[in-house]
């Protein structure tokens, strides 16, 4: 017969915070960066129209 599990106390199961022991220099407003990803949007769909003929291919 199968022998019975042995159940350990889960401490903080798993869940540790380490935004409050490190503060990163360099922080972004979420606004930069929706305005920073629409920009490389932009600029990815104007290559795939007017790459071809800018980068001559």
């Amino acid at each position: 017969m199968a022998q019975p599990r042995v159940q350990m106390p889960s401490s903080s199961a798993g869940l540790t915070r380490y935004f409050d022991d490190y503060k990163s220099r360099i922080s972004f407003k979420p606004g930069h960066v929706i305005i920073l990803a629409v920009v490389i949007a932009i600029l990815v769909i104007l290559l795939n129209v007017y790459g071809r003929s800018l980068l001559g291919f």
